[in-house]
């Protein structure tokens, strides 16, 4: 494969760059097998196919979605896989809503052990002097406001036993930017994606002495079900070269960052946000 005289990366179309890889075979953590995790933004894409990898490590979960049918094929199939779990549907906006998943999941599955809060919603990109209030307080609960309220709901459980993981998620264009550069396709998306890396650097400072580890998972553009159904092939491929791996991320890449940050083997890391890019360092 070619490359420009400065070295990087061609975004013209080439037919033959992969549109992602294969599948990953998730790494064994026998240390999760028992445990309960909590997974928004579970009914598709990285949150669904996070919550089948941990499913499938023996973790009790239970993944929380707005739409019905998606949410409950998924655990049907993590059911017929022979894993555990239920699904709750609510709006990670609703604080109260948010409350009765946290009741009902220390009912039927036990204390959390495990929270990824996953959920997010991006939109068309909207230039600053056309931001609306209603547009910019829309994307800043869909995506800040929602994490907060999540971790705050299942929070306390964790508190009490002395023990957690929590995982929250930024795009990787937000998280390198490091707050001098722009860090997202808008304004508001780019604050909203710069507040949840420090969220998650706040919360890892203050929750630590109580025995619990928080860090952010940073993808850039993952080949979910949503991009390859809308995204040219055409586009993908410029995506894919885009990265130094020449190949876009899938949900299973995603996943398998996201039970290494659950495990032991990630005990001595918190505050961190790790890239899940393939080397594309965006902004």
């Amino acid at each position: 494969m070619t490359h420009s005289p400065s070295g990087a990366a061609p975004d013209g179309p080439a037919p033959s760059a992969p549109l992602g890889g294969p599948v990953p075979a998730h790494p064994v953590y026998p240390d999760l097998a028992g445990k309960v995790a909590v997974v928004t933004g579970g009914s598709r894409g990285i949150g669904a196919e996070t919550g089948r990898a941990l499913a499938a490590q023996g973790v009790a979960v239970c993944l929380v979605g707005r739409d019905r049918p998606a949410l409950f094929e998924v655990v049907d199939g993590i059911g017929k896989e022979g894993g555990t779990a239920i699904g709750a549907l609510a709006d990670v906006t609703d604080s109260a809503a948010l409350r009765r998943v946290a009741e009902r999941v220390a009912e039927e599955l036990g204390p959390v052990d495990i929270l990824a809060a996953f959920a997010g919603g991006r939109g068309s990109p909207v230039p600053a002097l056309e931001l609306t209030e209603e547009r910019w307080r829309q994307v800043l609960d869909a995506g800040l406001t929602a994490t907060f309220l999540t971790i705050r709901a299942f929070l306390p459980a964790m508190v009490e036993r002395f023990s957690g993981s929590v995982l929250t998620m930024t795009p990787a264009s937000s998280a390198s930017s490091g707050g001098h550069r722009p860090g997202g396709p808008d304004l508001a998306h780019g604050v909203a994606g710069a507040g949840l890396t420090v969220l998650t650097r706040q919360l890892a400072t203050e929750l630590g002495p109580q025995g619990i580890r928080v860090n952010c998972l940073a993808p850039s553009t993952v080949r979910t079900e949503r991009v390859a159904a809308t995204m040219s092939k055409e586009a993908q491929h410029r995506t894919a070269l885009r990265h130094p791996l020449r190949r876009m991320a899938e949900p299973a890449d995603v996943a398998s960052a996201a039970l290494f940050l659950a495990s032991d083997a990630a005990g001595y890391l918190t505050g961190i946000t790790l890239d899940v890019a393939g080397g594309r360092i965006t902004g």
